[in-house]
Parts: C-alpha cells; sequence; structure tokens
C-alpha cells in the first residue's frame, strides 16, 4: 500500500533555467495557488485492488479524504468526484459544503488526475490536458486517466491538448513566469518516451504558461512518483521557497541526498529557500511514511495543513507557514493515512481559479 515502497516490494543534465523563453500560444497561464480559487477538486478513493484488498485502510483513508474536503469546505467550495454509485456512503461522511459530481474515479490523488485548470488575461478558462497514466503504468487508471478531460465536459471549458504525460504534482510554479520540477518525475520512458528534457521543458512552459524553468535531477525509481517536487518544496512567492528537509540529513538516504541537491540547484537560481525541519517524534516511526510540511494546501483564506504529533515541530511549521503567508488562517489536521501512501493534502486537491 505504500507509494514510497512501490519499486521496493548526475547532475550531467545540472539545471536549467530557460534562455529562449517559450510563451504559452494561446495566452492561457495557470495561477498562483494562493490567487482566489473558485472550487477546490478532490476525489473519492475506491478502487480496493489498489489498497491491496484491505477495507479497513481503504474506509480509513475515506475518512481523511472527507475530513480534509470539509476542512476546506469551510473557506471555500469542494467538488467530490465520485461514480454515481458510490455517492450515498460519500455523502454519509461528507458536510454541506462539499457537492458530488458523478465522475468516477480510482483513487484519491487529485493533484495528478484532476483538471488543470488555465485561465487567460479575458478571464476566459480551459483544461489543460496533460495525460495522467498512473505514474507510468504503475497503478490502475482505467477511472483516473479519464477525470481532466470528463471534468472539463461537466465544467463547460475547451480541453487544451498537450504532448505530455505526467502529473501536476511533479511541477510547481509561481503563477508569475516560473517552473521548478525534478527530472526524474519527466524526463523518463515511463511517462514522456522520447522526448528530451528540451522538448519536455518547452511543452510545460507552454502547458502552464510560463516563460523559465528550473530543474533538479530528482530520485527515480525509489518511490511510485519517481519524487514528485511538491512533496519537498514549495513556491509560496515569487522567488521564495518553502521546503521541507530532515533535520539531520543522511548522505546513505537516497531521498535526503536528493532533496539536499535539489536545495543548493534551488540557491543557485537565486531563490530565497527556507526550510522545516521534518518531525523527529511522530505518531507514525515506519521510516517510508511521508511526513512532508510542505505537501499543505492554500485555499482562500487559509492554509491547509498537517500534524505529525511532534509537538516542536508542528508549531514551528504553524509559525513558518504564518510567516509565508500573512493574513491567512493556519489550519493544522491529522491526515496520517496518506502519509501511509506516500502523499498529502496538497497530492489530494487541485484548486479551480476564479474569473
Amino acid at each position: 500500500m505504500n507509494r514510497r515502497l512501490f519499486v521496493a516490494s548526475g547532475l550531467a543534465a545540472g539545471i536549467g533555467i530557460a534562455s529562449a523563453a517559450a510563451q504559452p500560444r494561446d495566452g492561457y497561464f495557470v495561477p498562483a495557488e494562493d490567487a482566489p480559487h473558485a472550487f477546490c477538486f478532490m476525489q473519492w478513493p475506491v478502487n480496493l485492488a489498489i489498497y491491496q484488498g484491505e477495507r479497513w485502510f481503504l474506509e480509513k483513508v475515506q475518512r481523511t479524504i472527507a475530513l480534509i474536503a470539509n476542512t476546506i469546505a469551510a473557506f471555500e467550495p469542494v467538488v467530490m468526484l465520485a461514480a454515481a454509485d458510490h455517492h450515498h456512503a460519500a455523502r454519509r461522511l461528507l458536510g454541506d459544503g462539499v457537492t458530488l459530481w458523478n465522475i468516477p474515479t480510482d483513487d484519491l490523488w487529485a493533484r495528478d488526475s484532476g483538471p488543470i485548470v488555465v485561465r487567460d488575461a479575458a478571464g476566459r478558462r480551459a483544461v489543460r490536458h496533460i495525460r495522467f497514466n498512473g505514474w507510468g503504468n504503475k497503478q490502475p487508471h482505467r477511472q483516473d486517466g479519464r477525470v481532466a478531460e470528463r471534468a472539463a465536459a461537466m465544467l463547460g471549458m475547451p480541453l487544451l491538448p498537450t504532448p505530455l504525460r505526467g502529473e501536476a504534482g511533479g511541477v510547481e510554479q509561481d503563477g508569475h513566469g516560473l517552473l521548478m520540477a525534478h527530472e526524474s518525475s519527466w524526463i523518463i520512458e515511463n511517462r514522456n518516451p522520447g522526448m528530451n528534457r528540451k522538448q519536455v521543458e518547452a511543452a510545460l512552459l507552454d502547458a502552464y504558461g510560463a516563460d523559465r524553468m528550473i530543474w533538479a535531477p530528482g530520485l527515480a525509481g525509489e518511490d511510485i512518483t519517481d519524487y514528485h517536487i511538491d512533496s519537498l518544496a514549495r513556491f509560496t512567492a515569487p522567488g521564495r521557497v518553502l521546503m521541507t528537509l530532515p533535520s539531520r540529513p543522511q548522505r546513505r538516504d537516497p531521498f535526503h541526498a536528493t532533496a539536499l541537491e535539489t536545495r543548493a540547484r534551488l540557491r543557485e537560481a537565486d531563490l530565497d529557500v527556507e526550510a522545516i525541519d521534518e518531525p523527529v517524534r511522530h505518531r507514525v516511526q515506519d521510516p517510508a511514511f511521508l511526513a512532508s510540511y510542505a505537501n499543505f494546501y492554500v485555499c482562500n483564506g487559509a492554509v491547509i495543513a498537517q500534524e505529525f504529533g511532534d509537538a516542536e515541530a508542528d508549531h514551528f511549521a504553524a509559525l513558518r507557514l504564518r510567516h509565508h503567508f500573512p493574513g491567512r488562517e493556519i489550519v493544522q489536521m491529522n491526515a496520517d493515512a496518506l502519509g501511509y501512501v506516500g502523499g498529502g493534502i496538497h497530492c489530494a486537491t487541485h484548486q479551480v481559479p476564479a474569473v
């Protein structure tokens, strides 16, 4: 069930900042995540095979998804995607601020399989289609692979194709023209076979309406996502990044070494990079558990983030988030069920920008 242990059950390309800036052909762009939202998309997990037949754990994950949705709904509307025959069971856990749409799903990772909604200067919106293929065909995705196109149809928005296969959790954007990503999640045969870094970069810049990009190598083959950047580093403003890092990095740990390398590349690009130490004395001591303070969701008026039971670390994380997002309420919650499967709150949500 653990996404970080999926595979286990050089900087030759360097860091790149696009020199020949690619401009979006159609004028659409993805606004910053802290810009106003119309609502938040989430997905109801139902595919028992993904959870190895462990119904009790699937139900625990569903309760966690409901808790996240109900928490966000206090600040902005939430649309939960689920096949109609799952609506009754989901509705028992969901509050009035959550609307159910009849779009079938497999799993909960709306950040990756959900629609990437873009807008232009006139306020027109569309869905940019980066095709989701189950992180390189590592997980069943018969329904999740169609979520974006079905959501576009429900929204009445054009579906704008791209040549890319991948996930929005694998790229961070500041809404002001800059992207950052790990090569390991994009320039890889299980996502974009036959495409080199220059081609992937141009397609991502066009998809997000950005003009420059920072690459770090990342880490392939150690977790199902090939090390999505959104669990490590997030833009909190133009030129500013907040990361989660271990308090005592172990160079022998491939995730630790990669995280430090990513930080170095971001600093080389003259970004203001601040770190929050990972929790030490948290509820879950499984080494594969993902305890990322960076995997938060910014909604209208609040930041929804995880706490892990380490009182000191949780408190410091809240202080850092409050510093980076002044004027927003910081809401911390126990979402450990997602950490067990290698994700977090940001992974389970996808914002729709307001007009």
